[in-house]
């Protein structure tokens, strides 16, 4: 194919950035909501994270074997037509008001998603000349970011009702209207996951439809070892770092509209639109801190990023009124740098053993499935006492600023 005939390809990929950030950030509005219908307890919450990250962890190896032995086309087709029935299964979960199955369609769309952004990632550096390969990512990666920002105000619209009652007054209300009330809660689910099924499988018959490169992967000489990269004692404590980070991430999404509601006095629809500015000001952060790193060491500004979420976790534990909210607004401007600079330092100097290193650091996601349900029991313990959970995000601060201060440095380990 000549490279004007990458214009589409690359459209269509890059759509799938967008695609998978709508999904991972509709979690943040699925978890308050389906406590509320189905009258879960916090800590099961957040077992819409467990399934969703979960499924990242188990699917990657599998992803790659599918890529590997099908290629990039057909590796995200199987990965769109997947989505797709998890989106679709939503229907039958809302009907029948069943916890389980909408955590069996969250994990069957992680698994779409992990196939589509093993496949994507590297197939949009391919779509044209190398020396643009990163602008080109970075483009891609930018819709991924405006679903940070667009997921919250959908999920706003079309799944929150602004109706939260009090225990006293689920308890008031008569068998047939509390029943009702739950039912039209879980139904409005179906609608926005419909739509997004219907358009997925038609992104995929697009990809069907039309012709798209295929490229080999090049032979490489040694790619080193698990057994090597961990020899690197930076390297694991990057490992720890992200785990903690990501677990502070989803801690921080996952209950962002109920403290906003509980600590910040807020409703429901107005904590929902305050979810999608702290995207906005995650987006902010990620491009100021990429400006930041040319005059402060990379090192250095994940410190100071990390001591200030240490202190507006602090705030949103002890604060008041809308003061927890700019406290949270704060925590996505301070954390964007954050899951990108630990993965760079990371993987720095790793030489042959630099893909085993990636692989380690990609997997230790899996804190996005752990850290939310420890918030979540704890949240629980105290008497649904939303704010005593940050003590968890703000630990997992505490982790990520000693990997700023001493876990990056270099040392290889004498075994």
């Amino acid at each position: 194919m000549n490279k004007k005939s990458y214009l589409l390809p690359f459209i269509l990929v890059t759509t799938l950035f967008f695609l998978w950030g709508i999904a991972n950030n509709l979690n943040g509005i699925l978890i308050p909501h389906l406590r509320k219908a189905l009258e879960l307890t916090n800590l099961q919450s957040t077992f819409v994270d467990t399934a969703v990250y979960l499924a990242y962890f188990l699917a990657a190896i599998p992803a790659g074997i599918i890529l590997k032995k099908f290629g990039y086309k057909t590796g995200i087709i199987i990965g769109l037509l997947i989505f797709a029935l998890g989106a679709f299964l939503f229907v039958p979960a809302a009907n029948t008001r069943t916890y389980g199955i909408f955590l069996a369609a969250l994990f069957i769309i992680g698994c779409g998603l992990t196939l589509l952004e093993t496949a994507a990632n590297p197939y949009a550096t391919k779509l044209g000349d190398p020396e643009s390969a990163t602008a080109r990512l970075n483009l891609a990666q930018a819709f991924n970011g405006l679903a940070v920002f667009i997921a919250p105000v959908v999920g706003t619209l079309f799944i929150l009702s602004g109706n939260a009652y009090t225990p006293e007054q689920m308890a008031a209300m008569s068998e047939a209207d509390k029943l009702a009330y739950l039912t039209t809660e879980a139904a409005s689910v179906k609608m926005p996951y419909i739509v997004l099924g219907v358009f997925l499988v038609a992104i995929a018959i697009l990809f069907v439809v039309n012709k798209f490169p295929e490229f080999k992967e090049e032979e490489q000489g040694s790619e080193g070892s698990l057994k090597d990269a961990l020899k690197h004692k930076h390297l694991t404590w990057a490992v720890i770092a992200q785990l903690f980070y990501v677990g502070a991430q989803v801690c921080v999404t996952s209950f962002f509209i109920r403290v906003a509601m509980k600590g910040g006095g807020v409703d429901e629809k107005t904590a929902g639109y305050f979810l999608s500015v702290y995207g906005v000001l995650f987006m902010i952060g990620r491009f100021t801190g990429t400006l930041f790193m040319k005059f402060i060491a990379p090192a250095r500004l994940l410190a100071i990023y990390s001591a200030a979420c240490i202190l507006l976790s602090l705030a949103a534990i002890y604060a008041d009124g809308q003061n927890v909210v700019f406290a949270l607004g704060g925590l996505g401007f301070f954390m964007s740098i954050m899951f990108p600079t630990i993965f760079s330092l990371g993987i720095e100097d790793m030489k042959e053993n630099t893909k085993p290193a990636s692989s380690l650091i990609v997997m230790s996601i899996i804190g996005g499935a752990i850290f939310p349900v420890i918030m979540g029991g704890i949240i629980d313990h105290f008497n649904d006492n939303i704010q005593i959970g940050y003590w968890v995000p703000l630990i997992c601060y505490v982790v990520v600023l000693y990997f700023a201060l001493q876990g990056h440095k270099h040392k290889k380990l004498s075994v």
